[in-house]
């Protein structure tokens, strides 16, 4: 009797199985799937395909700069709404007799050039820096996103009248602008200031969404969902919109740092927030003729300014790697 090979236990074993045994094999794959809580890479439970959204989630809470620079932001939105739980004086209260005296206890700052707590003063600040980043955000986003989506979508004659008006606005300095635009305004509120950014910052977030949209509209659902007959505003809000605005969030997150540092840039000359408005500006234009004395005056509010400037960047940052298919 010649000897067995080793394969030819194996194929033994294998054909012996018959049909019986592959529908077997098949089941107990079947239930492993089952069971597993996650599918492979890019799906989630039962082997799901991810949005793009939940992907992008997925990966931001795994990125220390997302965790650090989101932690720094929510320090900053709950001080600025309630600033009272870290700072229990009024930053309008004032005592000459102190100006320009360092830290004491009570006022870890010190004092500015008029005797007011540097301290109250920087946590009273933020409340403005935040307000004016937010809706000027807020606003530049929704005005330059529509009507940059408008243009991409239906091109033609509207496209080009809005890609020329774009041209003039990217050609005006935007501190020469602001200088000019807000010379004349008397107010002391933030209105003006946000009124300026959102005139002059539209156009960069319009130039990103008729782009992204006159990329999505090419795609091929879009394509059979107007040879399907639907509605020019069924097909922007349901199948382009959702896949166009990733870029313009990621624009505006970056741009927002930008408009905090614009805010404190135009009040630091002078025409952006007047006294008695409470400014990280404003402080650091009064303490730059101090700054040999008290160095302390320019130190925090200038301090505080860097850091939520860099928090934002830092943030926006994070949110375009997660939402950039081309950085994975």
């Amino acid at each position: 009797m010649p000897e067995q090979k080793p394969w030819d236990e194996t194929s033994g074993a294998i054909s012996g199985a018959g049909a019986g045994g592959a529908m077997d094999l098949a089941v107990d794959e079947g239930t492993t799937l089952e069971k597993t809580p996650g599918g492979p890479e890019g799906t989630g439970p039962a082997g799901k395909p991810r949005s793009l959204w939940s992907d992008a989630w997925r990966d931001l809470r795994r990125n220390p700069v997302f965790i650090v620079s989101g932690l720094v932001i929510l320090f900053l939105v709950i001080i600025s709404i309630w600033p009272s739980l870290i700072a229990d004086q009024d930053p309008l209260n004032c005592d000459l007799a102190k100006a320009q005296e360092g830290s004491q206890p009570g006022h870890p700052f010190g004092f500015d050039g008029q005797g007011c707590d540097v301290y109250t003063r920087t946590v009273y600040g933020a409340r403005t820096s935040v307000t004016v980043g937010v809706l000027s955000t807020l606003g530049v986003s929704l005005l330059g996103g529509v009507l940059g989506g408008l243009a991409g979508f239906f091109g033609g004659a509207w496209d080009a009248v809005l890609s020329r008006i774009t041209d003039v606005f990217f050609g005006i300095p935007v501190v020469l602008g602001g200088l000019v635009f807000l010379s004349v305004v008397t107010s002391s509120t933030v209105w003006p200031v946000i009124g300026f950014i959102v005139l002059l910052g539209w156009p960069q977030i319009a130039r990103i969404a008729r782009g992204s949209v006159i990329t999505a509209k090419q795609n091929d659902y879009v394509q059979a969902a107007r040879a399907l007959g639907a509605s020019n505003s069924r097909m922007m809000l349901r199948h382009i919109m959702p896949n166009a605005i990733a870029p313009v969030i990621v624009v505006a997150t970056i741009a927002l740092g930008t408009y905090i540092s614009l805010e404190a840039t135009l009040s630091y000359l002078g025409v952006g927030l007047k006294p008695p408005a409470v400014s990280w500006g404003i402080d650091i234009s009064a303490a730059s003729q101090y700054v040999r004395n008290a160095p302390h005056m320019l130190l925090w509010p200038a301090g505080a300014l860097a850091i939520t400037v860099l928090a934002f960047i830092m943030l926006g940052d994070a949110v375009r790697d997660a939402l950039d298919p081309k950085l994975r």
